[in-house]
């Protein structure tokens, strides 16, 4: 099992050693997860890569490798490395389910530990927090505009090999149907497709050529690229070619460039017209939810999504950060602590985050209280979900969360938003974000 340990900044080990000195280290301390604002325009966020972030923790450790590099290249004194030797973390997670709906300032996570041990989390957690919830956000607007239509993540040639393993869990999550990423589908048991680029095409003698084999490798249900030189004779010859071996037409075909909306029409037309009316039609080049969106009345079976999707779609952060909202005194007892920066300043203290419902369930704020605080007094027939759960107790997960259960989530959280969550015109996040001192009446 690979160590996450040197995945952090090189701060957080000068900020535990200088800890241990001033025996800060050892105090109970609380830190949250959360973002302070949405990328511009977006109505809601998606939290995705709880099932990574476990794996990191319970993989946080420090073997003799990790260990001799830090004394090599004299990072922390013989005192921290001695710490290291021994780190685990026995701490506690709560967290939003995956593939929940986000707003600013609501503790996605709390993590509660000693300072020494929570400080060295920060830089992992947050690094797949935010690029899984990056993904998972800007996937769920392409689901959401592609109106029931299956999109398939292609995006894996457009990032860190690694990164795409990861964006395709984060995008299945949040509606996507498959994935191109062989690895993605082994590790997480998602659904792969894939079929041929121009280049198989190029290098053919003619294009009926590359057809053929395709056809004769994969079957008549394979997927043809019809785009690589005359999109009317291709298809034409795609279709011939299936009737020669007992199918109406090829079970798809791919479009790739062009004017694609126009483009899709004339293919559906020209199918038809040559009686391959099963065949559909997979359009791909560069989507985003606003591309995919114009083509709502194209005639379009499917879309192909890469370079938007695990870019997160302009917005390769979620944009959290981690902070500490409270740490024990020389007393042992908790005490609240918060930044005050301006424009950086968030309420000290442990809290707790629910999602306020009105009497038909839909969802009308977030609602962030002090731990441990009175529920508060709502209207007749408003209630209150909860939206954290313990997932790590005494350094140890509960369980790794299932993928089609976040699946499920995400669905849920968007039928609890409403329709207006999935409008792609620029705006403010659709729910607020109230605080409370005191857990009275929630207007």
């Amino acid at each position: 099992m690979d160590s996450t340990a040197l995945l952090t900044d090189h701060y957080e080990l000068t900020m535990l050693d200088a800890a241990l000195r001033s025996k800060v280290a050892g105090r109970r301390a609380v830190f949250e997860v959360f973002s302070r604002s949405l990328p511009p325009g977006r109505r809601y966020g998606v939290f995705a890569g709880l099932s990574r972030l476990l794996e990191a923790i319970a993989r946080f450790s420090f073997s003799s490798a990790e260990l001799g590099y830090l004394a090599e290249e004299e990072i922390v004194t013989s005192e921290c490395l001695e710490y290291l030797e021994g780190y685990s973390f026995s701490g506690s997670v709560d967290a939003y389910a995956e593939g929940e709906c986000y707003f600013p300032g609501s503790p996605v996570l709390t993590i509660e530990a000693s300072f020494g041990e929570a400080v060295l989390l920060e830089t992992v957690l947050l690094s797949i927090c935010n690029f899984d919830s990056a993904v998972a956000a800007a996937a769920s607007r392409m689901v959401g505009a592609a109106r029931g239509r299956p999109v398939i993540e292609m995006g894996a040639r457009r990032t860190n090999e690694l990164a795409a393993v990861a964006a395709a869990r984060a995008a299945y999550v949040a509606g996507f149907a498959s994935t191109s990423d062989l690895e993605a589908g082994r590790r997480y048991k998602i659904p792969t497709s894939g079929t041929a680029a121009h280049a198989f095409v190029l290098a053919h003698d003619s294009e009926e050529e590359a057809f053929a084999a395709q056809l004769e490798a994969m079957g008549t249900g394979t997927t043809l690229l019809v785009d690589t030189f005359d999109v009317d004779q291709a298809i034409r010859s795609a279709v011939s070619l299936c009737r020669e071996r007992g199918a109406s037409g090829p079970g798809a075909i791919r479009l790739d460039s062009g004017h694609l909306a126009t483009e899709a029409k004339e293919a559906r037309r020209l199918l038809d017209e040559l009686g391959a009316t099963a065949t559909r039609i997979v359009i791909t080049s560069d989507l985003d939810e606003h591309a995919i969106a114009e083509l709502a009345t194209a005639p379009a079976d499917a879309y192909g999504v890469g370079t938007r999707v695990v870019t997160g779609s302009g917005a390769p952060t979620a944009a959290f950060v981690y902070k500490l909202v409270a740490i024990a005194g020389p007393d042992g007892e908790l005490r609240p602590v918060e930044k005050l920066s301006p424009a950086k300043r968030s309420p000290g203290g442990r809290k707790r985050a629910s999602r306020l419902l009105d009497q038909g369930g839909r969802a009308r704020a977030e609602l962030v209280l002090p731990a441990g605080s009175a529920e508060p007094e709502l209207p007749a027939g408003w209630s209150l979900r909860a939206l954290q759960r313990q997932v790590v107790d005494g350094g140890r997960a509960a369980g790794l969360p299932e993928l089609e259960r976040a699946r499920r989530q995400h669905r849920f959280a968007l039928a609890e938003l409403g329709p207006l969550a999935l409008d792609l015109a620029p705006g403010e996040p659709l729910l607020p974000t109230r605080y409370s001192a005191e857990g009275g009446l929630v207007p």
